[in-house]
């Protein structure tokens, strides 16, 4: 099942500069193996050593936060869209 997904700027450098990019997965967690497949690396930066969602990037699907959904296991349909979005802060 193919999803799109969102690049911010970044990652782009493990997408070649694209921003958003076609990957495989009923879950987030298959769509990150697809995606860290696909783009070596890219993974590292998205989940921490413990292989949860770093504490600072943002990650949803079809416009809802993973955080408050199933998180990693959170389902994807097909044609369905993750964004990855790093958290700002400051002020």
């Amino acid at each position: 099942m193919s999803v799109s997904v969102r690049v911010p700027t970044i990652l782009r450098p493990y997408t070649q500069g694209v921003s958003e990019v076609s990957a495989e997965g009923a879950t987030l967690l298959e769509v990150l193996d697809s995606l860290d497949t696909s783009y070596p690396g890219i993974k590292g930066r998205v989940l921490d050593e413990s292989g949860e969602l770093r504490r600072f990037v943002n990650v949803y699907v079809n416009d809802d936060d993973v955080r408050f959904a199933s998180g990693l296991q959170t389902e994807i349909k097909d044609g369905g869209q993750v964004s990855i979005i790093p958290a700002v802060a400051g002020g």
